[in-house]
Formats: structure tokens, C-alpha cells, sequence
């Protein structure tokens, strides 16, 4: 370990790896596996290192899931011998469409093929995760959780170098307090990007290297989920249901789901899309709805909720895509947008992405280069399954953007009859936050009051998401304009950030002389990214936090 002065007048530690990771997600850790798989079998030396900024491997990790073991059987092939939490098989597999009381079936043999969820698992991801990050270990991974890389370092030649982690102890007025410690430079070769939808890191090298200057912009969900124990007579393991319809109307996104795990749990989420146009819907409380159909309720009467959790999700897919590669780096995983929408699954995309990334690292580690651009991954990726598999699912998004039912039936076009070779790729202009009408527009939504039996109010959930941000701690969550939420969100838009936002952090309070003054609760932040995708005026900028806060899921 050496020293260095990166330019703020701070003597960091300053270590150098021939790849580190931004990232201990699916991606990131399936990336770092696969380099050591490489070198192993080429009798050769690779130095990789994952930082993640949850304070565990694993604990910032929130998805549905139905895992496809596809990518897991390349990268590992032997995961069940070697225990991999994948114990609960899809034995029936049901999508309703809901109206407000009633529900239909819809027949199997109307469903395009992919989205059959046989030979599939309910799964935690993330336990999966922390499985993965034991398969690292022992690989010879180092692994750094509780380190937030806060900032991309340059070579001379502006081509990415490693990252920066952030400083811990500082105070909200950037005074250093008794525990600080100095962040540390971390040095690559390659640096790959695996933060997740809506890395902060990844938004500034899209900017800086023009990364999205041929794709179209990304296009978001909102995942909240919740996870239940329920009596035995109700727990029917490997039971699979999603819905559309109901609660949401016509014209926006979404869907939800309902997966029996195992011991005795139940995981229920709603899914929103962040390209909703109606200001006074809450996507927290539309899933609190989602709950009291009878299909939902039945499943979740008379047991306990365990957990509680919210994640956006990067769902624009193959016309979304950013370049992949950048001199020094590359982006993979939710970073760039692999989710494949038809199918809405994204973990076995996202470690076939990190797979894909290391391979064209290692081959130019191999080499002898560093910090140029890995342009055989893009090249990997086009010649991949996981090219074909967001080709075939590339106007999926665009479909249902339009409507419920236009959307499913020309959905049904292009995939029954066609095998998703629609002879024209619909393409998306508009980013999701710029969707959003006046409030004068539309009507208030009357939403159920928390009962604490189905429906809950934001702060309890919260609660069961284990967040923990040190008190003192610089907000991560920073306003371009501290007038705005005043002036244009509260007037225009009817203070929407109260609303879309499913952990509380947001509220209108009275400011000095009674006029109204936003007050951000970072203390209730569960790192969502909505707030950085759907504020009207892109004014609110998510940075990361201190290393180790945020939410730290178990189960989920």
C-alpha cells in the first residue's frame, strides 16, 4: 500500500489493482469471478478487487426474483453442488389481470414462450448475492464492503484510472470529526462499473465520454417489495403469480407479483413505471391497493411482514443501452441496462454482462494494455445470447408505453406471431421525468388508510428496511436549486416528491415567514434512485453517502 495526494489536500492510501469492480451486485461479482476463472486456467496472475457501499455483501441487493439459472450454469456449473441458494423451483407459474374486484387467468397459450417461468427459481437475490461474494472470496477476490467509491480518477491521457472512496467521520458542514479516515485511491487497469440502476458513477462517465449519444434515454421502474411469513396451510412453495391491470389504469406501466419462497415466506411487490404521467399517484401506496385485491389478500391474511424494500429498475433494455466501453473502463450490469423487459428478469442478464466485461479485460490484461477502450466487449455482447434475448425484447417497453391494451396486444403480435422479429425497433425520446403533467391536469387519488394489518404507512416500512445513516453525515441527497421545490414542484406539480418517493424522505414544512420549505429526512433514505429519475426539474442529484449506510436487506 502506498500514498498519495489526489488534488484535495489529503494524504490518501493509495492501493492498485490490475481490475477493480464498482459494485457487488450480480454484475460485479460475477465479473470478478469470472477474471479469476480466466487466469486460473491460463496458469497466470490477476489482482481484482469489489467494492460495494452497503455495509455487507448483499445488503443494498433488492429484486423480485425469479432467477433463469442460465448465466449461473456458465459461470459456475457446479453452483447447486456447491450450495447456491436456488431452493425453491417454479412448480406453477400464474398471470392474472386484475380489475378492482375480480381476476382473470390468462391461459398460457397467449403468452409469448419466454416469459414461462419453468425450469426457474424464486429466489432471494440477495442471498445470492452474499453466496456469490463467498465464491469470490475463495476465488481470491478482495472484497470491500462499506466503501462507497465517491469519484472516478483520471490518468494523464483522461482515461479512467480507478475510483476514489469517500472520506468517513466528515460532518454536514465538512468539518472532520474524531473517527475520520481519509478515503482511499484505488488504481486499475481496467475499472469496471457495476453499480446498479442508476449508478451515480455511471451517469457521469455516460456524460463525460458521450456515452448515450446514439441510445435512447434510459426508461425506469420502481420495485417495492415486501416480505411476508404466512401460515402453513397458505405457504404453497414454488408458487409463481404476476399480474397486470388493476390498481394501476391503462395508461401507466407496471405490474405486480407474488412468489412463495420458502420457510413459510411470501414475497409481494408492485412494480411502477417511472414514465407515469399523473402527478398525484404514489407508487408506495398503489401497492398498499395491490394488496387488498382478494387474489393478493388471500395470500398474505393472517401472517406477519418481515421485511420491507424499493429499488428503481434500469428497464429501457436493448435501444437504451449506452456504449458499453470507455477508455479505462466499461459499464455492466443495471450500470448500462441489461434487464430483459418481456421477460422482466435482469440477474442472470447482469452476470452474463459482467462475464462478458471480463472476459475482454482479461484478454487485454493478457495483452499487456491498460486504460484503452475493451472494444471486443460490445463485440462479445453483439455475438451473445444476451444481444439476441433484449433484440427480441426491444419494443416491449415502447408497446406498453402506449397502452395496457394496445401494448399486450401488439406485444402478442410481435412475439406469438412474429418470434419477436417485428420488422421496426420503436424508439423512446422522452426521459421519464419530462412525462410528468401539471396537477391542474389531473385529479387527487384517493388511496386506503394504513390499517396495519395489509396497509402501512411509509414510516413503518421504513422501518423494517434496517437503514442506518450517521446523523452527522453530509445529505447525499443535493438540490441544483433550492428554490424549485417551492416555487415549481409544490405550485405545479402538487409536491409529487411527497408521493413518489416510498420511504418518506421528502416533506413541505413552513419555512420562515410561513412560506413552504422542503425538509429532506436522508435518515429514511433506502437508496432507491426515484427521487434522481422522476423531480420534473432533474433538480434533486443522488450522491453516495458514507460507506456502510443505507438500508441492509436480508432476505430480499
Amino acid at each position: 500500500m502506498a500514498s498519495t495526494d489526489t488534488g484535495n489536500s489529503v494524504q490518501r492510501d493509495e492501493l492498485e489493482y490490475d481490475v477493480v469492480i464498482v459494485g457487488a451486485g450480480p454484475a460485479g461479482l460475477a465479473a470478478a469471478i469470472r477474471l479469476k476463472q480466466l487466469a486460473a486456467s491460463q496458469g497466470s496472475e490477476v489482482s481484482v478487487c469489489v467494492l460495494d457501499k452497503a455495509a455487507e455483501i448483499g445488503g443494498h441487493i433488492l429484486s423480485g426474483a425469479i432467477m433463469d439459472p442460465k448465466a449461473l450454469n456458465e459461470l459456475i456449473p457446479d453452483w447447486q453442488e456447491r450450495g447456491a441458494p436456488l431452493d425453491t423451483p417454479v412448480n406453477d407459474d400464474r398471470f392474472l389481470f386484475l380489475t378492482e374486484r375480480r381476476a382473470w387467468r390468462i391461459p398460457g397459450v397467449l403468452l409469448p414462450a419466454a416469459v414461462h417461468n419453468g425450469g426457474n427459481y424464486a429466489v432471494s437475490l440477495s442471498d445470492v448475492v452474499k453466496w456469490l461474494g463467498n465464491q469470490a472470496q475463495e476465488a481470491g477476490v478482495d472484497l470491500f464492503p462499506g466503501f462507497a467509491a465517491t469519484d472516478v480518477l483520471y490518468t494523464e491521457s483522461a482515461a479512467v484510472g480507478g475510483v476514489l472512496t469517500g472520506d468517513m467521520g466528515v460532518g454536514k458542514t465538512g468539518s472532520r470529526g474524531t473517527r475520520y479516515q481519509a478515503g482511499i485511491a484505488l488504481r486499475a487497469r481496467y475499472t469496471l462499473f457495476c453499480e446498479g440502476a442508476r449508478g451515480h458513477l455511471g451517469l457521469r462517465l455516460m456524460d463525460r465520454y458521450a456515452l448515450r449519444a446514439n441510445s435512447d434515454p434510459q426508461t425506469y421502474g420502481l420495485g417495492i417489495k415486501e416480505i411476508w411469513e404466512v401460515p402453513p396451510q397458505q405457504h404453497r412453495a414454488g408458487l409463481v403469480l404476476h399480474t397486470l391491470g388493476w390498481p394501476l389504469d391503462a395508461s401507466t406501466q407496471g405490474g405486480g407479483f407474488l412468489y412463495h419462497l420458502d420457510r413459510q415466506r411470501v414475497a409481494v411487490g408492485l412494480v411502477v413505471s417511472l414514465a407515469y404521467r399523473n402527478p398525484f399517484l404514489s407508487p408506495f401506496d398503489e401497492f398498499q391497493r395491490l394488496k387488498c385485491h382478494p387474489s393478493i389478500r388471500r395470500h398474505l391474511e393472517n401472517g406477519r411482514r418481515l421485511a420491507y424494500g424499493a429499488r428503481a429498475i434500469a428497464a429501457g433494455g436493448l435501444n437504451s443501452l449506452p456504449a458499453l466501453a470507455f477508455p479505462g473502463g466499461a459499464l455492466a450490469g443495471c450500470d448500462a441496462g441489461f434487464l430483459d423487459s418481456l421477460r422482466l428478469k435482469g440477474s442472470h442478464t447482469a452476470i452474463k454482462s459482467g462475464m462478458l466485461a471480463a472476459q475482454a479485460a482479461y484478454e487485454a490484461l493478457q495483452e499487456g494494455r491498460r486504460h484503452d477502450v475493451l472494444s471486443t466487449y460490445p463485440e462479445k455482447f453483439e455475438q451473445s445470447w444476451l444481444h439476441a434475448d433484449l433484440s427480441r425484447a426491444r419494443n416491449v417497453k415502447q408497446w406498453l408505453g402506449k397502452n395496457l391494451y394496445l401494448g399486450a396486444l401488439m406485444t402478442g403480435v410481435e412475439q406469438k406471431l412474429l418470434g419477436g422479429r417485428f420488422p421496426w425497433t420503436l424508439r423512446n425520446r422522452i426521459k421519464d421525468r419530462e412525462r410528468t403533467q401539471c396537477a391542474s391536469k389531473r385529479k387527487p387519488i384517493l388511496y386506503p388508510a394504513p390499517d396495519g394489518r395489509l396497509v402501512f404507512d411509509r414510516l413503518s416500512s421504513v422501518h423494517l428496511a434496517n437503514i442506518n445513516h450517521e446523523s452527522d453525515q453530509p445529505v447525499h441527497l443535493t438540490l441544483k436549486d433550492t428554490e424549485v421545490p417551492a416555487l415549481i414542484n409544490k405550485k405545479r406539480y402538487a409536491a409529487l416528491e411527497t408521493r413518489y418517493c416510498p420511504a418518506g424522505v421528502y416533506e413541505f414544512i413552513d419555512g420562515p415567514g410561513g412560506s413552504p420549505r422542503l425538509q429532506i429526512n436522508t435518515q429514511n433514505c433506502v437508496h432507491c434512485k426515484t427521487c434522481d429519475i422522476k423531480d420534473p426539474t432533474g433538480n434533486i442529484v443522488w450522491v453516495a453517502p458514507e460507506g456502510g449506510s443505507g438500508p441492509n436487506y436480508s432476505g430480499m
